[in-house]
């Protein structure tokens, strides 16, 4: 009898002020107004990281080489409410199309009274990708979350409701 591997998710939350739709929209719609541009999976600098916003959809980086990089699907998409997508990156931070090796990150928006809104990130399944790597990617995400948050938090403010 063998054991099942578990590595745990990380989880990271953030209290922003705006309504759990405005929050989600600018989470995704405008993902390319604040997500870091030296977060970039492909072999060219980043020129604009986009969310289609469907199930299905694509998350992806179009490059200054006019190429582009997948980083994930859109797996579940309940405007103002929730996503998830997979994390379609392997632990050396390349793009892996091997959908049953990603790990998954799911976004969720609760109000929090009137025009804020709690988001939180659980980034799961890291045990898809091994032992080894499972934990590396997990080790770094566990790191990067809480910088990103901050640079959204930092846009839904500078965005504000427009």
């Amino acid at each position: 009898m063998s054991a099942t591997l578990q590595i745990a998710p990380v989880r990271k939350s953030i209290v922003v002020a705006a309504t759990p739709l405005r929050a989600f929209e600018v989470f995704t719609s405008l993902i390319d107004k604040w997500w870091p541009k030296a977060h970039n999976i492909g072999n060219a600098p980043l020129k604009r990281c986009v969310m289609e916003p469907f199930v299905g959809g694509r998350w992806y980086n179009d490059l200054e080489d006019g190429s582009d990089v997948t980083v994930g699907h859109v797996r579940v998409w309940e405007p103002g409410r929730r996503f998830v997508v997979g994390w379609e990156i392997n632990a050396q931070w390349k793009p892996d199309s091997r959908t049953q090796m990603a790990s998954e990150v799911e976004v969720r928006f609760r109000r929090e009274g009137e025009n804020r809104t709690r988001v939180e990130v659980e980034h799961r399944n890291f045990e898809r990708m091994g032992a080894e790597a499972g934990e590396t990617m997990r080790n770094a995400v566990e790191n990067g979350w809480p910088g990103v948050l901050a640079l959204y938090n930092e846009a839904i403010a500078r965005l504000g409701d427009s």
